[in-house]
């Protein structure tokens, strides 16, 4: 460039003005050194450019260039020191070079360069610094004109522009090291909550089981009475458990009553104990659950299955925390944090009059619902993982799945929730012949699911047979008889499910027209087409 003349002058504070808009409009530093290059390349007449930064290795990269291709590009890796871009990050100072074909040092790593004939090329170099510290370098070729040139200018100028890449550069790394510090105080923080909000022996990575986590945690250091909500099979029990580990009564006994299991009398003999002789059998005097529950933790299991009468017994223990064991009268005072459990809808047991009101707000202090497996699905993988893992040791055995059976059970409802999926791994195991469970070994693959089986026997009396559902003037006749509808009468000597696809087939695949045929209910014919895996088809 030389000496600056004013129209060159106007040039290089455009050129400059438009780098600055760049570079502060990204902080993505290979496409604003990209486009740093395309603005010096159509201003300066720069024949190469390239943007070289220092890499966590030491190295020193070409990360942008114009005027050589992408592969050229890659191989300009230089070392502190090595050739002259080298030498210019070792040194931090800027380096010219007035014909590159004459320089020794030149090592044309790229190879974009034609070092023999042709016009004369020179190289400017000058250091991307933050700070003192050198991170880079910027250099450009320019075909010389035959006359020699004075680089000061340009020396100038390139020192310019590489200034305020360098300051793009550390506005990168400092934005680079607070989303990195971020970043891992985020790890931490989770980690630290992955380790508060987790139970031993309870596998919950969902979000509805993390929440049900937080709960226990929060609740388990006090002393209020905790009411363990949810359908059967989803482990009021163990979580239970983890409520009187994680309290200050955890050395103390955890002791478990089901309330569902015992008849009134036995339940309050059970709860209270008894004295010696106050009824027939009675040979010695006994502790009741409360008392062997002393400064511990007594889990009644299932609390809406106790009677209106002893209901009132309880709600005294729970008002006063005193008793009288059966045939005494002495009252016995007991600290006792109580946990219950039901999977009973207790405001519509209160609105009946079977649940009394004043006991339902004594044990409904702090409520924790137990959410269903159907709504935790992404927790059914580890557990399958851990019931195998469970049966693989028990007995002696090395079971693996494949990701089709797992499928499967994602599919599944569970209304038996964790216990009926532990049974279904359980029974599943113990009858597969090979070391590797299908698909086809699982039991709704077969039509043996037992809960399908309860459901259907709950909603359609189990799918009532559907020779014996026939009236009489259905039975088998010969083929051709004719109906009111028109559909012929079905032959003699077919399985329930051939009869199923032939009253389909005659009545056009309708359901309502084949279930009349067959005496069924609707319903029923819509149970027993799902049993038999007959697929209905849309005519």
């Amino acid at each position: 460039m030389g000496t600056l003349t004013g129209h060159e002058s106007g040039i290089e504070l455009t050129t400059i003005y438009e780098i600055s808009k760049i570079l502060s409009s990204s902080l993505d530093l290979n496409k604003t050194a990209r486009e740093v290059l395309g603005v010096l390349s159509s201003h300066l007449k720069m024949r190469r450019g390239m943007v070289s930064l220092v890499q966590p290795s030491g190295e020193l990269h070409v990360v942008e260039a114009t005027g050589m291709s992408a592969e050229a590009a890659s191989r300009g890796r230089f070392r502190r020191g090595e050739g002259i871009t080298g030498k210019i990050l070792g040194t931090g100072v800027p380096i010219v070079v007035p014909d590159v074909a004459k320089e020794p040092l030149f090592l044309n790593r790229t190879e974009s360069r034609s070092m023999v004939g042709g016009r004369v090329v020179a190289f400017i170099g000058v250091p991307i610094k933050v700070g003192r510290e050198t991170v880079g370098v910027l250099s450009v070729d320019r075909e010389m004109d035959g006359e020699p040139g004075n680089f000061e200018a340009d020396v100038r100028f390139l020192s310019m522009v590489a200034n305020l890449i360098g300051q793009t550069t550390r506005l990168h790394n400092n934005v680079a090291a607070e989303r990195e510090e971020l970043m891992q105080r985020q790890h931490r923080l989770q980690k630290e909550l992955q380790g508060k909000y987790s139970l031993n022996n309870v596998i919950g990575h969902s979000k509805r089981m993390q929440e049900v986590f937080a709960e226990v945690h929060q609740a388990a250091p006090g002393r209020s009475t905790v009411l363990l909500r949810g359908e059967s099979g989803t482990g009021k029990e163990v979580i239970a458990r983890a409520v009187h580990y994680l309290s200050p009564r955890k050395d103390a006994p955890f002791i478990k009553v089901n309330c569902a299991a015992l008849s009134e009398t036995l339940l309050e003999s059970e709860l209270f104990g008894h004295e010696k002789g106050s009824f027939t059998g009675a040979t010695q005097e006994r502790k009741g659950r409360f008392e062997m529950a002393q400064g511990g933790t007594l889990f009644l299991d299932e609390i809406g299955e106790v009677s209106p009468l002893f209901q009132t017994k309880l709600l005294r223990v729970l008002q006063e925390r005193e008793f009288e064991r059966v045939g005494g009268n002495k009252p016995i005072k007991v600290d006792v944090r109580l946990i219950a459990a039901t999977n009973r809808n207790m405001e519509e047991d209160v609105a009946k009059g079977t649940f009394r009101a004043d006991l339902y707000y004594r044990v409904n202090v702090v409520s924790i619902f137990l959410p269903p497996l159907r709504d935790r699905r992404e927790d059914i993988p580890p557990l399958i993982e851990h019931f195998l893992d469970k049966f693989n040791k028990d007995n002696d055995r090395k079971l693996s799945i494949t990701p089709a059976a797992i499928e499967v059970m994602l599919k599944c409802n569970w209304p038996g929730n964790v216990r009926e999926l532990e049974n279904c791994i359980e029974r599943t195991a113990t009858m597969t012949r090979t070391n590797t469970i299908q698909d086809v070994d699982l039991p709704c693959q077969q039509n043996k699911c037992f809960s399908q089986v309860l459901q259907h026997y709950g909603e359609a009396q189990h799918v009532i047979p559907i020779a014996l559902a026939m009236p009489a003037a259905s039975a088998p006749q010969a083929v051709g008889d004719v109906d009111e509808a028109g559909a012929g009468l079905e032959p003699a000597h077919m399985t329930e499910r051939e009869r199923l696809v032939w009253a389909m087939e005659q009545c056009g695949w309708v359901q309502a027209k084949a279930a009349r045929l067959l005496n069924l209910t609707p319903r029923q014919i819509g149970y027993a087409l799902s049993r038999y895996n007959i697929e209905v088809k849309r005519l």
